[in-house]
Order: C-alpha cells, then sequence, then structure tokens
C-alpha cells in the first residue's frame, strides 16, 4: 500500500463517516475537537494503511476506538484484533470505548484518556521546576514538580495530594 496515512482511495469513505457519526461519536468529538483535550490535536476518521481509526491524535501516535455492540461478534472481535496489531506493528497506541461508555459518562472515558495523554511540554525533562497550568474550555490542570507526581484537576490525583489541593 503506497499511502499509509489517508489514503486518497478511502477519501470518500471517511467523509461519509464524519457526516453519519454515532451519538457517540458525536459526544466524544465536541470533547476533543479544536485542541480542547489537552491542547492536542485530534481527527477524526483518520485512516492508517487500510484502515479508517474514529479519532487519532498524531502527537500521541494515539487512536481512539468507540465500539457499538456488533464489535461484540466473533467476526468483529477477529477484525479488531488484526487491525490493533496492524496499529501496533506501525507504533500507534490503540484504546477502546463502548458507546454506552461515552453516552452514560464521558467524563469517566475523558478521564481515562487524560491518563495516556499527556502534554508534550510538561517541565520535568527540560529541568524547569516552574509551575505551569494548562487550560481548557470547562478544565484546568496545574502541573508542577515536587518529585511526587502529576496533579490533574479534572477528578485524578496522582500526587497524594486532595483535588483541587494547590502544591505549595
Amino acid at each position: 500500500m503506497k499511502f499509509l496515512r489517508n489514503d486518497p482511495t478511502l477519501k470518500q469513505r471517511r467523509r461519509e463517516l464524519r457526516r453519519n457519526q454515532t451519538e457517540a461519536e458525536k459526544t466524544f468529538w465536541a470533547h476533543l475537537r479544536n485542541r480542547q483535550f489537552y491542547g492536542m490535536k485530534f481527527f477524526r476518521q483518520y485512516s492508517i494503511g487500510p484502515y479508517i481509526l474514529d479519532f487519532y491524535c498524531p502527537t500521541m501516535k494515539l487512536a481512539v476506538e468507540l465500539d457499538g455492540g456488533q464489535h461484540n461478534q466473533f467476526e468483529n472481535k477477529e477484525y479488531d484484533a488484526v487491525r490493533s496489531e496492524y496499529l501496533k506493528a506501525h507504533k500507534i497506541g490503540v484504546m477502546r470505548f463502548w458507546n454506552n461508555e461515552v453516552m452514560l459518562d464521558v467524563q469517566s472515558v475523558l478521564a481515562e484518556l487524560a491518563l495516556k495523554v499527556t502534554p508534550p511540554s510538561l517541565p520535568f525533562s527540560k529541568g524547569r521546576d516552574k509551575d505551569r497550568t494548562y487550560r481548557n474550555p470547562g478544565r484546568t490542570f496545574s502541573v508542577w514538580r515536587l518529585g511526587i507526581g502529576i496533579h490533574l484537576g479534572i477528578g485524578i490525583c496522582l500526587s497524594g495530594l486532595k483535588v483541587g489541593e494547590a502544591a505549595a
């Protein structure tokens, strides 16, 4: 296959899928579009090789798939496994969520995704000890270097501090 990304022969199908999104995809996309999710750029209906991904973040090389009930059938499970192996071979991670998970509790799905998606400009590797705040509409999180972890003000706390507690 000549085109690894966004093969022109799949362009029409990608357009159809974008025009006919499921309710779960619409809900999820509302939280990802325009770099709303930690400043990360996501694409919807992005193709890698012969496969069209529901959502893809090239910075993190991460595909996010929202699956309906049809993915529970044996044939579709096999197809999904082969597809995931293909993506893994191209160093692309895959996260899968059920449509009903997104519809019933999109914040939990976003929190799980937040554990994978970390802004690339974290100060840890650059030797800066300065506090930093990243803002998104509806959510803010602070990152600081204390040697104890990261506190994300969206309900996830990896540092031992309580959510909403500021670093001293």
